[in-house]
């Protein structure tokens, strides 16, 4: 296949060559923040998770695209990141499962691509800078160049708005009804709730008067892009409500629980993106290994209520805490794994059991 030649030029000025590949925009030009995913599969779940909003996507396996893709892994109703960057881009979709090839679903999903590119070097680079804004396409390279000198992060963004539901909805069937803040839900988060509970997933808007009126025997709080220090209106809202209600948050969902406790976040150098993080449940002392998409973490010691449930065996970034007294607990990583291992599983039961005794668990 013959595509147009294509460079991707980072804030700090490195430039890397590649092709053209996926949607080709107008312009030619794509911007965003560079992060790299170290997962093996799931590249379908990866793409199409809200929580990538405003973010180009590196994939650090080589091989992307050979078994296809299909709707049953689709996290999202679209893909919300600004763009992939792939070693090689598989021309042929090997699997039963596959309904067309990944370049046809980024093309009917306008999601460009750049190919060829050596994705080794990419990924040392922000290793070792952290993740950074910049840009690619099939334009002149001055043009892109200039469109990455003008490309912004993350930093005080706030994408919630972009991704959320925009009316509420609802799913499962179960004893207890749980109301879930989509600030970006994946449908495998949806999936292993709605199994459990009667599940209302509503904006992110959403108030805590209405959620209340909603007559919730829990609260979940979900995934989701952007700098959590820019969500002010939401944490205020949780704020409300902890201690009312019994919560549980995930990644985004852990980080304005955590802030509604007094606990600050920052930002990670590279983020956590992949499928095999080491995490200690400093409880029991058990390790399992966790699926992660997050550039933004708790700041050690700044929690003012409650403990420090998990850790990051990595890098010791904090990865769970829990309120026994506010009747809430929440964690860094995705225990729903879609993609990823299933070690963490057991937190959907804990928050079953949470809502059923008052009480929250340790292993």
């Amino acid at each position: 296949m013959s595509r147009p030649r294509a460079t991707l030029v980072l804030s700090d000025a490195t430039v890397f060559e590649g092709y053209a590949a996926g949607f080709l925009p107008e312009d030619g030009v794509s911007t965003g923040e560079f992060v790299f995913n170290t997962a093996l599969s799931g590249y379908q779940e990866v793409i199409t998770d809200p929580s990538y909003a405003g973010q180009i996507v590196t994939f650090t396996y080589p091989h992307i695209g050979n078994y296809g893709v299909t709707p049953l892994d689709d996290e999202a109703v679209r893909p919300w990141c600004r763009g992939v960057v792939v070693r090689e881009l598989a021309a042929l979709a090997s699997n039963w499962r596959s309904a067309e090839g990944l370049e046809e679903f980024l093309v009917r999903h306008r999601v460009p691509a750049i190919v060829g590119v050596d994705t080794r070097r990419l990924t040392r680079h922000l290793r070792s800078h952290g993740a950074l804004a910049g840009a690619f396409g099939h334009a002149d390279p001055e043009a892109v160049a200039l469109a990455a000198r003008h490309a912004v992060g993350t930093d005080g963004q706030d994408y919630v708005g972009e991704v959320t539901t925009r009316a509420a909805f609802s799913r499962g069937e179960g004893d207890l009804h749980v109301v879930a803040y989509d600030y970006g839900i994946k449908e495998t988060m949806v999936a292993q709730l709605a199994t459990r509970f009667r599940v209302t997933v509503v904006p992110s808007w959403t108030s805590a008067d209405e959620v209340s009126s909603l007559s919730p025997d829990g609260v979940f709080l979900s995934n989701g892009p952007g700098d959590p220090a820019a969500l002010g209106a939401q944490v205020a809202t949780i704020s409300e409500l902890v201690g009312t209600v019994p919560i549980f948050g995930i990644c985004l969902g852990h980080q304005l629980l955590a802030t509604a406790l007094g606990a600050t976040t920052f930002k990670l150098p590279f983020g956590h993106h992949g499928s095999n993080h080491p995490v200690q449940d400093l409880a029991s002392g058990r390790i399992e290994i966790t699926a992660q998409n997050h550039n933004y973490a708790v700041a050690p010691l700044s929690l003012s209520r409650g403990v420090v449930s998990h850790v990051n065996l990595n890098d010791g970034v904090i990865e769970g805490i829990a309120s026994s007294e506010d009747r809430c607990f929440s964690v860094q990583y995705h225990p729903e794994a879609g993609p990823g291992p299933h070690d963490a599983r057991y937190l959907f039961e804990r928050f079953d059991t949470l809502l059923r005794t008052g009480r929250v668990e340790s292993n």
